[in-house]
């Protein structure tokens, strides 16, 4: 899947929903390269998919994160919480 335009609190709740419906059947892939702007519920939508796919032992691989969602994960200390980036 790639993710496009704003993650913000009025994007995020559909999206969030959307990423579990994939984890529910399948491993999840997410690129991130085409966000525009992020705010803290980017880095909620992340930790979220990430609690999900340990529940359900799927694997969630992300790349292209934005600069932006990686300094406010650093602000908020949830850095090593997101899921690992991949080529």
């Amino acid at each position: 899947m790639v993710v496009q335009g704003n993650l913000n609190i009025s994007t995020v709740p559909a999206l969030f929903e959307t990423g579990l419906q994939h984890l529910a059947n399948e491993d999840f892939q997410v690129d991130f390269s085409q966000v525009e702007s992020v705010d803290s519920a980017a880095v909620s939508l992340l930790l979220g998919w990430n609690r999900a796919a340990r529940k359900m032992q799927r694997a969630l691989r992300v790349k292209g994160l934005p600069e932006d969602l990686l300094s406010l994960a650093d602000l908020y200390g949830v850095a090593d919480l997101l899921p690992q980036q991949s080529d």
